[in-house]
């Protein structure tokens, strides 16, 4: 799939990944509970499918998980550690990641021939969304360009410690994206130990959340500025 096949779309105010004029609010959907993930895998390719061939509007669908393991396209055997929870390979790009209750996962399905048709200009509306959610609560997200994902510099662990707080990792078909990112809102970290977690196994580089930063964050408050960053550089939600 080659970059750039249209040129881009920019709304008013300079958003490349805005929808085009006139073109439906994105449906925002949170689902109740932990939601199995191979009926989410399923759900999600349907609904990609749908959406490009205009019978669905796009879709944001948050969701939490039972305890996983997820191996993307890249993945190395040599990464998963101890096979504690169930794994699941996926069509996915990037590496090991977790997945569990306490991390918000959103799965993003949007039409990019509508937007920006260029896969890396949407990884980045979809960092610059993690980064922006985490400036909600005066936490600076970054982005490394050896590194996937959004970091935070921990100081307090030593000089040069990083922590991994969210994770990306999409596919698309027909210009139709759909797995998304996971934050990590309160999950139990201890967890991400069966894993390199995308394959970054330095000593220097480790996984934090919301909560461990010291911040008691909800679920529900966490969806909420999520929402408004995703509103900030996508368009509008319904």
């Amino acid at each position: 799939m080659s970059p750039n096949p249209a040129p881009q779309t920019r709304d008013a105010i300079g958003r490349p990944m805005a929808a085009a004029p006139g073109h439906p609010p994105v449906e925002w959907l949170i689902a109740e509970g932990l939601t199995p993930y191979e009926e989410a895998v399923a759900f999600m390719e349907a609904r990609a499918e749908a959406i490009a061939e205009g019978k669905a509007p796009e879709l944001v669908w948050l969701v939490e998980h039972a305890p996983l393991y997820t191996a993307g396209t890249s993945a190395q055997d040599e990464d998963l550690r101890d096979a504690r929870f169930p794994v699941h390979k996926t069509g996915r790009g990037g590496q090991f990641t977790y997945h569990g209750p306490g991390q918000r996962v959103a799965y993003v399905m949007l039409d990019l021939k509508r937007r920006t048709p260029d896969v890396r200009a949407f990884v980045a509306a979809l960092e610059d969304w993690i980064t922006a959610t985490l400036s909600a609560y005066n936490i600076r997200g970054e982005r490394r360009e050896d590194r996937v994902g959004v970091w935070v510099k921990r100081p307090d662990k030593g000089e040069g410690f990083e922590d991994k707080i969210a994770a990306i990792g999409i596919r698309l078909r027909r210009w139709v994206t759909f797995h998304g990112i996971s934050l990590n809102v309160e999950p139990d970290l201890s967890h991400f130990s069966g894993i390199v977690p995308c394959g970054i196994s330095a000593q220097k580089y480790g996984v934090t959340s919301l909560v461990d930063l010291g911040l008691p964050v909800t679920m529900p408050e966490a969806d909420m500025a999520l929402r408004a960053a995703f509103e900030d550089i996508f368009g509008p939600t319904v």
